[in-house]
Order: structure tokens, then C-alpha cells, then sequence
């Protein structure tokens, strides 16, 4: 069967359209002026014939093309611009194939087809998109409309009903008035009717406030909807980049509980009173009730849940019940809300997160073994104000930090601790221990590297610095290592002061060592236990002169003068013939800042002194053991202070070629030493035989150094520095001449001449040795033995710490004290201000000491073990002995 009488059936179904004549006759002349384009023509149409199935147009693939196709007027008007020749071409061809017949609908859905394909796959998934978006919100339009014709029914039907209760209102009103007429009393069938109309009127309210409130509840559920139907329509438009509605508004939820403090309390707060609301409604629109009664009632519900128990009726009973119902779901928020906010309270407590509201008080910032003795001493000194406020801020845990000041075996005397959690490093951490009003601020040096401490104390003052509210009180700085002082101070500007632990306890241990006895009247003085330095004005002593003013105090002894005209600097140890002026205080040494005053000047008479001559200053042998960070610093001082021809050893387990490198590294040059000549030895200060290797009978004074390997732990840098002290007593005694042994007599403590501590105190008598002590606890060992002097170097750091913080001014004072030039603490033989069993007041020994420009603050007798700081009763007389000591302040010699 051919194409034509196979497609013919079905052409009365469909809109076929066959060419006509003239269309045939043109496309077989063009057929003949143009053969190539005929041939594929032809191919084209012979291969349409071969296949059927392309031309018949199955009901399936129709409907799926129709979808498709375009309009018929369209497709004429693009047919319309094609060129002449081609259509030509196309009439030529249908001519030619005689047997089949190509119509005009078959080409137009067979374009259609084409253009079919060549729409992107993004315009695909755009209108599909767009189809289920319209089609979601046409399903949204569906159910709002059915939600309002809801409502409308139901309207229309209350309505009804209030129509049908007026209708029977009215029946009431007539048969009312057809018995007023029958009564005397009129007014009141009148007042009835009215109220009547009332309760009408009422109970259309009701019914508006039932359809309100079931209006409010219908709006969260189907804005939930909404956004559920939006996320699935996105989801499934495959756009992988764009997030859902949903995610948006659970992020933006999150937001706002996170970043305001009060989110969670106020949003159960606007649920709560929404419940109430609503739930009140609901009540007014079942119940006989008025709005008020209705809303309590609603409040009641939502406070206690049980109170739905006494409700009647099956609307008041569903209300009630669904009012209880949320109650109890707010109340256990609530309950939540108020667990995990008084549980985070307490926690923050537990951890030393809250502010701390104080003025007026010493801030600690940082924890280190000194913190003992620092509170030791500020309880001390507190303690003639009935005691004081102290915070100490530090990167523990404050349960921590308030066991081990617990187990701090001293009374705090009235001073309380706070200890808070923080960094020191940050602005807000400051902020809650009130640092802009403390009075004196401690930034303690950390354990472990020097520089590492010293770049966090850097850090910590640049942090103090940035402060808005600006620093009430002064910055007490410990440093570790001198070189970064500079650095220190200026970045803190004036409000810094700093105190280098290292640089103190190696110029102290270098005056012990040259001057036994000296470490017990430095403890004396920075402490705050027995007599320490005050600086106060006293404008009765203006236009004195310094000689009279010596002798004005009974209770204290004047050490020096701030003078107002040099800018407030402090010279100790002024000419006699000084006059204060107007502005000028005093430095004194006193037992407490309120507890002296200046009195009438007393008739004292001093004397000449009985031999006025310089000490010979000799050369001096002297040992180091151990090594420091700061051996450069020690090694300037000692030339500076011994004379030419002195020998320093240093002993230690440093390679010697080393050595050199790491002194001129910290700045030391050895080619300016004048005094001294080094000798190193390497060994292990605690192997005997080592040891032995030293000449230790010839050496003047020995310093046992808490070497710088072992510093870190204070009980192991003691336990070397204790074994080392007891091998070379133990070597010096053997060493010892036997008649020397024999007829040297012990004086000391109740050992026996022939025990082994005997020997020892016997050899501690040639040469002296100082010991750096880091615990406090080994200083009982060596003050029951005897047989070493000893520097407790974190103690006495913490008594220069606390001294500062109370009064910046008293840090010149420790500077000049401890430097190499200028005044300095010294010890004294009586016999250069008296003679044997001379009478003297300790008022004429000052005087005379005046002759020589010293100043005496203490004494120590012959037979005794301290020495008196500010002697009382001044005036009193006694007998002298040649075998007693003075403490002066006099200049370096």
C-alpha cells in the first residue's frame, strides 16, 4: 500500500493539508534548474518513505507535540520569510516523489519537533519551576479560600442562629408587652427588654471573639505551611545554591537568641501573654463570662494547670484543657530558662567570672611562688587600717587559686582575697577586678624562660595602658632580665615602675657576701614586720637645717630629703648644712607610717671621735658557683666594688669557651675590667672530687647561686644549693690546721666542738658563704646550723614588690641603695665612733657618725644575733663594747 493510501484514513482526524498544483508544477522546474539540491531532496523524501512510523503520527506522540506546536498564523508568517528559491526547492521535490505525499501540518510539527529540541535545558527547568511554584500557589490560594469559606460558613451560620434567636427575642418582647399591659409595674418589663437587647448584643461579641482567636490559631499553621511547601518547591528546582526559606528563618531565629541577652525571656514572655489572649478569647466566646473575668480565668489556666478541673461545659472544658495544655508547656520552658540561667550564674561564680565591684584596693595580676610572701606582706602592712582589699587575677582556676592561698600558713590580719579567672592580656578580663580604680597594680613575673616572662609583662602593660577609663594608681612591674627595663618603662610611660628580681638578689648577694650580717638587716627593712621607709612632709621642720632634723624624731631616724625644687627627687644622706624649704619631706625609717612625729629638738652634744681614719679597702679572693642569666651584671658590680688585684672564680658546669661567648652576648666587656681578673673552673658544684679541685681555704667570701638550670624549681634549686654549702664547709674543715681546730673555741648554738656542724662553724669563721635560697621553708635548715649566710631571694623580691606598690617613691630609694654608685647600706666596727665602755646615747653615736657624712639607723650588739633597726628611747644612755656593730647609710667607698 502506498504513503498516500495510508495516511488518507486518517487525514479526516487530523488537520492535513495537501499542496496544490501550481506548488507541484514550480518545484519540478526547479527541480530541473538546480539537480544537486533535487538529489537530496530526494534522498530526504526516499528516506521518509522508508520509514513510516515518523510520518504517522501515533495519538501518544500527537499529544505530546501538541503541547508543543505554535500557532498556525505564527508558522504561516515565519513559512512566509523564506526564500523564494528554497520553497521552490521543497514543491520541486514533493512533485518529483510521486508516491508520497509530504503535507503542510506534517512539516509544521515536525518544526515544532526541531524547535522542540532546541530549547536549553535551563528554560526547561525554569518553566517547570515556575509551573510547581504557580501550582503551590494555587494550592495555597485553595486552601486560604477554603480556610475563608470556612469561616464564612461558619460566620453565616452563627449569624443564622442570632437570627433565629432575634426572631425569638422578638416573640418574648411581644408576649412581654401584652403582659405589661396586664401589670401595674411597666418600668420593668421596659428595663427587661432592654437588658434583653443587651444580652444580644453581647453574644454577637462572643461569637466574633470565638471566630478571632480560631482565626489567630489557623495563621502560624499556615505560615508553616507556606514555608514547607517553598523549601520542597526550591529543593525540587535542583538550585543547589540558594538556601530554603526555612534555613533562613531557623538562622535568623538563631541570630537573634545569641546575640541579644534577653531574646529568650521575652519571647516566652510574648508567648505567655499571646496564650493568655488568646486563650481568653476563646473563653469569652464559650462561657457566660466578661472579657476580664475571662482573661484572669485564661491566666489562671496557664499558671497552674489544675485549675480546668472546675469547668462545665463541653467548649469551656475543650478552651480550658488547650489553655492548660500550652501552660504547661511555657511553665517547663520557663522552669528551663530559670535552671540553666541560675546554674550558668553559679558556674560563672565557681569560675571567677564576675565583676568585681572595689575601689582603693592592690590588683595582683599573675601567679608565681611569690604570691605568698606578697600577701604576707601587703596583710601587713594593711594592717594598721583594719585591713584591706586584695584581687588577685591570674589564668586558673579560681577554686585553685583560693585552696592554695588557704594552706598559706600566716594571718591575713583583716585583709581579704578575691581571686577572679582571667587573662591580663585582655581589655574585658581587666575590666571586671575594677582595674581603673585600683590603687597599685602587681604584674608578676611568670616561671620559667626570662624573656618569655619579661615579652607577657610587656604585653600586659601595653594591655593596662589601653584602658579607657584611664589607671587610678601606679604599675609595679617584675622583671626578670635587666635589659628589657628600658623597654618596659617606655612603654608604660610614668605610671611604670619595675623591679628586676635577678639584678636585686645579685647585688644583694655581692653586699652579703663583702659584709656579713647584711642579709638579715635587708629582710628588716623592705619587710614590713619591724621598720621600714615612709616619706611624709611636716611643715614645722621648714628652714631647719638637715644636722637638727636628724635629731628631731624620737621614733624614727631621717635618711634623706625630697626636695620640691629638684622636680620631687630624693637625696639620701644630705649635707648637714641642707635647710628645707617649702614643698620638702622627709625620708625616714620608721615602725609604721602614723606611729612618730617630730618633737622639741633635744641638747645633745656628740663628741669628736676617737680616730679618724679611711678603711684600707685590700684586695679581695672571691668564688661563684653556679651560673645566672645576669653573671655580666654581677661580674660589673664586683669590679665596681672590690679592689684592684681581686680574684673572681667562677665555678660551674658551662663549657669555658663558652663562657666568653655568653658574657660578651649580655654585653659585658671584658677588656674594661679594672679590679678584677676571671679564673674559670668547670665542674659539678655538687660531685665532691670536683670540689676538691678548689682552692676553697683561700677564697674570702663564696655565693652558692641558684643555678640557672634548676631555677625553675624552687625545692631543687634549694636542695643543690644545701648540698653544695655542706661539701665545702665539709672540705674546709678537713682542710683546717688541727691546732686551729683544737683551740678555736665554738660560740655558736648548742653543737658540740667536735661534731660535725661544730667543724663547720669552725671553718665558717675563715671565709664567708652566702647561699640564694628560693623556698622559704630551707631557711630554717641554715638558720639552725649556722654555718651560712643566705639571701632569700623571692621573699625579699616580694617585700621590694609590696613596698613599691604601697609607695612608688620608695623604688629610687632600693635603686640607689642597690646600685654601684651613690649610698649604700654598710656595717660598721664601733671602734670609730667610741672608745671602750664609752657612755653614749644612740642620739650623740648619730652625731658623731655626721663627722664622718654617715647615718646610723640600727645596731648589733656583741653577743647578739639581729640587729636593732630604730633603737627606742633614743636619749637613754648605755656602755658600748669595741665588739659592736653599726648599720649605716653611708656613700660607696
Amino acid at each position: 500500500m502506498s504513503l498516500d493510501s495510508e495516511s488518507s484514513p486518517s487525514s479526516s482526524s487530523r488537520d492535513w493539508f495537501f499542496p496544490s498544483h501550481s506548488f507541484a508544477h514550480s518545484s519540478h522546474q526547479y527541480a530541473r534548474k538546480s539537480p544537486k539540491i533535487f538529489s537530496q531532496i530526494l534522498h530526504k523524501s526516499q528516506t521518509l518513505a522508508a520509514a513510516p512510523s515518523l510520518i504517522r503520527d501515533p495519538p501518544k506522540r500527537r499529544r505530546r507535540f501538541a503541547l508543543f506546536r505554535p500557532p498556525i498564523p505564527a508558522l504561516l508568517e515565519n513559512t512566509a520569510m523564506l526564500s523564494s528559491e528554497r520553497e521552490r526547492t521543497r514543491l520541486a521535490g514533493a512533485n518529483l516523489c510521486g508516491n508520497v505525499k509530504i503535507t503542510m501540518p506534517f512539516r509544521i510539527e515536525m518544526w515544532a519537533v526541531s524547535e522542540e529540541k532546541t530549547l536549553s535545558r535551563e528554560k526547561i527547568a525554569g518553566l517547570s519551576g515556575q509551573r510547581l511554584k504557580f501550582r503551590w500557589h494555587m494550592a495555597i490560594s485553595l486552601a486560604v479560600i477554603v480556610i475563608t469559606v470556612f469561616t464564612s460558613l461558619v460566620y453565616k451560620n452563627f449569624s443564622l442562629h442570632n437570627k433565629v434567636n432575634k426572631l425569638q427575642d422578638q416573640v418574648s418582647k411581644l408576649n412581654l408587652r401584652l403582659q405589661a399591659c396586664n401589670l401595674w409595674d411597666s418600668v420593668d418589663v421596659i428595663n427587661s427588654i432592654s437588658e434583653e437587647d443587651d444580652q444580644h448584643s453581647i453574644k454577637g461579641l462572643k461569637n466574633l471573639a470565638l471566630i478571632i482567636s480560631i482565626t489567630l490559631l489557623s495563621i502560624p499553621v499556615l505560615i508553616f505551611k507556606y514555608i514547607d511547601c517553598v523549601s520542597k518547591s526550591r529543593s525540587s528546582d535542583n538550585i543547589s545554591e540558594e538556601i530554603s526559606l526555612g534555613k533562613q528563618l531557623e538562622y535568623q531565629l538563631d541570630v537573634f537568641l545569641s546575640v541579644h541577652p534577653y531574646a529568650k525571656p521575652l519571647a516566652l514572655l510574648v508567648a505567655t501573654l499571646l496564650l493568655i489572649c488568646l486563650g481568653g478569647l476563646a473563653l469569652f466566646g464559650v462561657t457566660d463570662d466578661e472579657l476580664a473575668d475571662c482573661l484572669w480565668l485564661s491566666w489562671t489556666y496557664v499558671a497552674d494547670s489544675g485549675n480546668h478541673a472546675n469547668s462545665e461545659g463541653v467548649g469551656s472544658r475543650l478552651v480550658s484543657v488547650s489553655i492548660s495544655f500550652g501552660g504547661m508547656l511555657i511553665f517547663a520552658m520557663m522552669l528551663g530558662l530559670v535552671s540553666d540561667s541560675i546554674s550558668e550564674k553559679f558556674d560563672s561564680l565557681r569560675k571567677g567570672k564576675s565583676e568585681v565591684v572595689e575601689k582603693n584596693h592592690t590588683l595582683i595580676l599573675g601567679w608565681s611562688d611569690k604570691l605568698g610572701s606578697l600577701l604576707n606582706q601587703l596583710a601587713i602592712a594593711n594592717e594598721s587600717l583594719g585591713g584591706g582589699m586584695v584581687v588577685v587575677m591570674a589564668e586558673r582556676d579560681k577554686e585553685e587559686m583560693e585552696l592554695d592561698i588557704s594552706k598559706m600558713e600566716f594571718d591575713f590580719k583583716g585583709t581579704s582575697v578575691i581571686c577572679r579567672s582571667g587573662s591580663p592580656l585582655i581589655l574585658a578580663d581587666l575590666k571586671k577586678v575594677s582595674v581603673s580604680k585600683a590603687r597599685a597594680i602587681i604584674v608578676l613575673a611568670e616561671e620559667g624562660n626570662a624573656d618569655q616572662s619579661d615579652a607577657r609583662a610587656l604585653r600586659t602593660v601595653l594591655s593596662l595602658t589601653g584602658v579607657k577609663e584611664g589607671l587610678r594608681g601606679h604599675i609595679v612591674v617584675e622583671l626578670s632580665d635587666l635589659d628589657n627595663e628600658v623597654l618596659v618603662k617606655l612603654v608604660g610611660g610614668d605610671l611604670i615602675e619595675t623591679v628586676v628580681a635577678h639584678d636585686v638578689i645579685g647585688r644583694l648577694m655581692i653586699q652579703c657576701a663583702r659584709q656579713p650580717g647584711l642579709a638579715q638587716i635587708w629582710e628588716d627593712i623592705l619587710g614590713f614586720e619591724n621598720c621600714e621607709f615612709y616619706i611624709k612632709r611636716w611643715p614645722t621642720l621648714d628652714g631647719m637645717l638637715f644636722e637638727d632634723v636628724l635629731i628631731s624624731f624620737p621614733d624614727a631616724i631621717p635618711c634623706g630629703v625630697k626636695v620640691a625644687s629638684c622636680g620631687g627627687k630624693i637625696i639620701l644622706n644630705p649635707d648637714d648644712s641642707y635647710i628645707l624649704q617649702e614643698g620638702d619631706e622627709i625620708l625616714v625609717i620608721a615602725e609604721d607610717d602614723d606611729s612618730y612625729a617630730p618633737a622639741t629638738l633635744p641638747t645633745v652634744r656628740g663628741g669628736n671621735l676617737p680616730k679618724d681614719f679611711i678603711l684600707p679597702k685590700s684586695s679581695e679572693k672571691i668564688l661563684l658557683c653556679g651560673w645566672r642569666r645576669d653573671m655580666e651584671d654581677m661580674i660589673m658590680v664586683l669590679d665596681a666594688f672590690l679592689a684592684p688585684g681581686s680574684e673572681l672564680w667562677m665555678f660551674n658546669e658551662v663549657p669555658e669557651n663558652e663562657r666568653e661567648k655568653k658574657l660578651i652576648d649580655g654585653g659585658l666587656d671584658l677588656s674594661r675590667l679594672v679590679n678584677i681578673s676571671l679564673v674559670n673552673r668547670e665542674g659539678n658544684a655538687v660531685i665532691r672530687r670536683h670540689l676538691e679541685s678548689l682552692p676553697l681555704e683561700s677564697f674570702d667570701s663564696i655565693l652558692i647561686l641558684a643555678d640557672e638550670s634548676v631555677e625553675d624549681s624552687a625545692i631543687q634549686a634549694d636542695s643543690r644549693s644545701l648540698a653544695t654549702l655542706l661539701l665545702i664547709r665539709d672540705i674546709q674543715a678537713k682542710r683546717l690546721p688541727y691546732r686551729e681546730a683544737m683551740v678555736t673555741p665554738v660560740h655558736r648554738g648548742s653543737f658540740s666542738q667536735g661534731s660535725w656542724i661544730g667543724e663547720m662553724q669552725q671553718a665558717s669563721d675563715k671565709s664567708v658563704i652566702i647561699s640564694e635560697i628560693l623556698d622559704p621553708r630551707t631557711k630554717n635548715l641554715l638558720s639552725m646550723s649556722k654555718i651560712s649566710d643566705y639571701v632569700l631571694s623571692n621573699e625579699l623580691v616580694s617585700m621590694a614588690l609590696a613596698m613599691v606598690a604601697e609607695d612608688r617613691q620608695i623604688n629610687d630609694v632600693l635603686e640607689e641603695l642597690f646600685a654601684e654608685e651613690g649610698n649604700e647600706l654598710q656595717i660598721r666596727q664601733a671602734d670609730l665612733y667610741l672608745r671602750e665602755a664609752e657612755e653614749l646615747s644612740f642620739l650623740e653615736v648619730i652625731l658623731r657618725a655626721r663627722q664622718r657624712r654617715e647615718i646610723i639607723i640600727g645596731y648589733r650588739s656583741a653577743n647578739a644575733e639581729r640587729a636593732v633597726i630604730n633603737p627606742p628611747s633614743k636619749s637613754e644612755r648605755r656602755k658600748w663594747s669595741l665588739q659592736d656593730v653599726f648599720v649605716v647609710i653611708a656613700e660607696k667607698e
